[in-house]
């Protein structure tokens, strides 16, 4: 889909909205993926392109027994049925309606003949299949999607290769990136796909095909969602329902189609791009945008509003900024606004003062702390706020600042299991030696988050003891400390 006929062949059947977004995701090169031939094999390699950093934490997936029972389930809207009533209505052609009843029945009858995890897997993307047609979801525009969801899923489990828990995926001559997903099935991993085209881009003008022909890809999957273009997530995630979006996938396929324009000069990228904004402006479920007494927050799941992802946050406003700089379009320029200014008010939440929060009371992986600090630089260089550049130095620092180690119990009392209370300043690997003279009469380690943790030692009997505690944090900065233990 890289010429302009076939662009506005695309744009006519989709919805207009006023703006984009344009995201940054910085590159990872050579992630590892599998790879199945067309001749139905797996082979092991790697995508210079693919981002490696998993954006988004584990999913909750369906058991087996909830999966085959939703594939089993009788529901008031069949799937089959479903597709008939949207061949009567129109929506669908004669040729669409076939080859989509082709495919349910080819999946379902692998998912008979296969056992064990792959007949469960492929079961579990046909259940959720089948729940998306119960609950009154199969929209036409989103026939495309699932139905390729499903066809991959009954050609890769055919290989009989279970990839690793949350494993990269792809195709021969499909440049389409899919994500394995335990008790879900194999899935469409949006933000991976745009992140990858994104990777093409940076990677120089001799990528700009790869990159044109991995948007033709993607372009057929979207949905109308909110009155705009969205691509959508069909799996069960963090307890969530389904179909979901996310504001960081949305505005990376954003980010995809602006670039896409400079790389192509073809203006209908940016048409393309301009009605992914819709659910920027609508509130969850729907969109993206929760309202603040501030300004607005954009939220990484619609399913879970009430999670606040710095990462994600920062990422979407990049983006609004970009596109707005580059667009002039008042829409973008009002949003940025609205999301600044609830950022700028917020983000001193996610500084410890020893490292990044991912959210409010869960710390960064130093994967995300890398990342998010270098969200806050470019917010940094684009708006020169203050609170951007601070932060953003802050956390540079923490990267070489060794843990802080305090140990707040001195005293304990002979023959008691003893608690031994110490304050940690971010989340590190604390070891613990407790000696009597020169020998050492217990020892142990565990990981622990920032603050105030123990560990519990067997009885001691009556004496002075010394206590030596070190932790080692994400990043490799070591500390030690050397305190007594009176035990009476």
């Amino acid at each position: 889909m890289r010429g302009k006929r076939r662009l506005s062949l695309v744009l006519a059947g989709m919805v207009p909205v006023a703006a984009l977004i344009v995201v940054w995701v910085p590159l990872a090169r050579a992630a590892p993926v599998l790879v199945l031939e067309r001749g139905g094999h797996v082979v092991a390699g790697d995508d210079p392109f693919l981002p490696a950093l998993a954006v988004t934490p584990p999913p909750v997936g369906a058991t087996t027994a909830s999966a085959r029972g939703r594939m089993q389930a009788s529901t008031s809207r069949s799937v089959l049925a479903d597709l008939k009533r949207l061949r009567q209505r129109g929506a669908i052609t004669a040729g669409d309606y076939r080859h989509y009843g082709a495919v349910y029945r080819a999946a379902v009858a692998s998912a008979g003949r296969l056992g064990g995890t792959a007949g469960a897997e492929l079961g579990a993307v046909i259940g959720n299949l089948a729940e998306i047609a119960g609950t009154g979801q199969l929209t036409a525009s989103r026939l495309p999607a699932l139905f390729l969801t499903l066809d991959r899923n009954r050609q890769w489990w055919a290989s009989g290769v279970i990839p690793a828990t949350y494993g990269r995926v792809e195709f021969a001559g499909d440049d389409r990136v899919w994500e394995y997903y335990p008790g879900q099935g194999i899935e469409l991993q949006v933000l991976g796909t745009f992140g990858k085209a994104n990777g093409l881009y940076t990677a120089g003008p001799a990528h700009y095909s790869a990159l044109l022909k991995l948007l033709g890809e993607m372009l057929p999957l979207a949905t109308h969602r909110g009155g705009g273009l969205t691509w959508e997530y069909y799996f069960h995630f963090e307890g969530g329902g389904i179909p979901w979006t996310s504001a960081m996938s949305q505005g990376t396929a954003i980010e995809t189609l602006t670039r896409a324009f400079k790389a192509s000069e073809d203006s209908a990228y940016l048409s393309l791009a301009h009605q992914a904004l819709r659910v920027f402006t609508h509130a969850p479920p729907t969109g993206v945008a929760l309202r603040t007494g501030r300004g607005t927050r954009y939220v990484q799941y619609t399913f879970a509003p009430s999670q606040d992802i710095l990462n994600a946050f920062l990422q979407s406003l990049i983006g609004l900024y970009d596109y707005a700089h580059v667009s002039g379009d008042p829409l973008a320029t009002r949003l940025f606004a609205a999301g600044d200014a609830q950022a700028r008010a917020e983000t001193p939440r996610f500084d410890t003062g020893a490292w990044s929060l991912y959210q409010p009371g869960i710390e960064d992986s130093l994967s995300y702390h890398e990342l998010v600090t270098g969200f806050l630089q470019q917010l940094c260089q684009r708006t020169h706020a203050q609170v951007y550049c601070v932060t953003a130095q802050h956390f540079r620092t923490y990267l070489k600042t060794p843990p802080e180690l305090t140990l707040l119990t001195h005293r304990v009392k002979a023959r008691q299991t003893t608690t031994l209370r110490f304050r940690l300043s971010k989340y590190s690997h604390v070891g613990i030696v407790v000696l009597r003279g020169g020998s050492t009469v217990f020892e142990t380690s565990a990981y622990f988050a920032h603050g105030t943790s123990e560990f519990q030692i067997p009885p001691l009997g009556r004496g002075s003891y010394t206590i030596h505690l070190a932790a080692t944090d994400l990043g490799g900065n070591f500390h030690r400390i050397v305190s007594t233990l009176q035990v009476s």
